[in-house]
């Protein structure tokens, strides 16, 4: 019998019975009354239990999902280590450590600009594209699984509508006195 837990949405007086993965801690029956409408609150709760289950998901494979991101994304072009860190949406020193993991399981390298000899570009090895290609079969099954949680009418538009926010208006960060580190 599997555990169930009750989570109230912000605009709705009816409640929502969703399953958690096995190996994630129990949820409380509703969200914390002043949590239960805050934006902040639930990207960040959603985004920490999708990494960890990818992160589990991902184990044997050798990769995290934060590593498939870089790799994935230095696929697409010939990107400098800055370009890819704010492409990601990581820290100059979290990319910078990521990369170090990459190179050292040989899945990226970094090579020189053939447009700027004082700038490296990342590469992926023919490793790292393999890599990549494996790990989107598992990324993709807890994708689909996660979303089964919502009705197959609303997954669209909650993924549009994401999408709009995170590379629309939530897309960079505003300048504050004490900025807040990217870890992805």
């Amino acid at each position: 019998m599997s555990k169930q837990a009750t989570v109230t949405p912000p605009d709705s007086s009816s409640a929502i019975v969703a399953s958690p993965a096995p190996t994630a801690a129990p949820l409380p029956l509703a969200a914390p009354e002043p949590l239960a409408a805050d934006l902040c609150w639930l990207l960040s709760r959603a985004s920490h239990s999708l990494t960890t289950e990818l992160t589990a998901a991902l184990e044997d494979s050798g990769i995290s999902p934060r590593e498939h991101s870089v790799l994935a994304t230095a696929m697409t072009g010939e990107f400098t280590q800055t370009e890819l860190a704010r492409m990601v949406g990581l820290d100059k020193t979290t990319m910078v450590v990521t990369l170090d993991e990459l190179e050292a399981g040989g899945l990226a390298e970094r090579r020189p600009s053939r447009t700027d000899r004082r700038a490296r570009v990342i590469s992926v090895t023919n490793a790292g594209e393999a890599k990549v290609r494996e790990a989107e079969v598992v990324l993709q099954r807890v994708r689909d699984d996660v979303l089964s949680s919502l009705p197959a009418s609303e997954r669209q538009v909650f993924l549009r509508a994401l999408g709009r926010l995170a590379c629309g208006r939530l897309s960079e960060p505003v300048q504050c006195a004490h900025p807040v580190r990217r870890r992805g």
